[in-house]
């Protein structure tokens, strides 16, 4: 186990900044000095101690609050669960909005991590609620799970800010797509409606033909979205597309909670590793 834990902290410090608030700020600032914005996300989730939720607020006050200072363009991305929703949806609310109270006057963008299906209605309610006293909201969907168009619909038709995602957990065959072909159909038909109908919104995959349809689909449909991207992966096409002129931003987690993280991103998608490694044969050509 030990071995394992040491072969996959090679493969995770890649994609996740540190342990500390400055590691990530650190990465932040080099997106950003490459033209890309940054999303700071905390590691950790279904936390019930109330030391260890509220170290959370205050870590995620102090990252929005260190981007000016650090001459960043960032936002932060929370997970439900690292903020109480495992203890109860009352004390999850209390909790963002005393980040939302914290960050406001620092004008920082927040984002709502899906988690896995058993918090999507409380998710999305928490997000609803929200969304009409913070603009600077915007929420994940993803595309594995058979409500998610439903789901889409409606937040469209509240004008919520949506990032699409493909999906990282494992969920039963009878409320989810499990082939690659089926989320992949799912993807972009949920890509396609956002095009047509949607606010603002971030196509987030490291898919090169799910970004390739969004480049086209921008074209017939002018929208204002960008695509999201974990550090670390796809430098190469970062670069193209900051040159296009699309907004590119790093997905940064950090954090000492980064085992159950990088066990996750990898039954994601397989090719995961892949990825990783034609960016670092891509970042040893630099």
């Amino acid at each position: 186990m030990q071995l394992m834990e040491k072969f996959l902290f090679k493969i995770a410090k890649k994609w996740i900044a540190g342990d500390t608030i400055d590691d990530a700020l650190l990465s932040a600032k080099t997106a950003y000095q490459t033209g890309r914005h940054a999303i700071v996300n905390k590691l950790g989730e279904y936390h019930t101690s109330k030391k260890q939720i509220q170290n959370t607020i205050e870590d995620y006050q102090k990252i929005a609050n260190s981007f000016r200072k650090w001459k960043i363009r960032g936002a932060i991305s929370v997970k439900p669960t690292q903020i109480g929703l495992s203890i109860s949806q009352r004390q999850c609310y209390k909790n963002l909005e005393e980040i939302i109270r914290r960050t406001r006057n620092a004008h920082v963008f927040i984002w709502l991590d899906m988690e896995s299906s058993e918090h999507t209605d409380e998710t999305i309610e928490l997000y609803s609620s929200f969304f009409s006293k913070y603009e600077r909201l915007g929420i994940a969907l993803q595309a594995n799970l058979k409500r998610t168009e439903d789901d889409l619909n409606h937040l469209i038709g509240i004008g919520a800010k949506i990032r699409l995602v493909k999906g990282a957990y494992k969920e039963k065959s009878t409320i989810s797509f499990r082939s690659r072909e089926d989320v992949d159909k799912n993807y972009i038909r949920l890509m396609n409606t956002l095009f047509k109908k949607g606010n603002e919104f971030a196509i987030a995959s490291h898919d090169e033909k799910m970004i390739k349809k969004a480049k086209s689909l921008s074209k017939k449909f002018p929208r204002k979205f960008e695509f999201q991207l974990l550090k670390g992966i796809r430098e190469d096409l970062k670069f193209e597309l900051v040159k296009e002129k699309f907004v590119v931003s790093d997905y940064i987690p950090y954090g000492t909670n980064w085992l159950a993280y990088s066990i996750r991103r990898i039954k994601e998608r397989k090719r995961n590793i892949l990825l990783l490694g034609s960016s670092l044969v891509q970042l040893q050509r630099v």
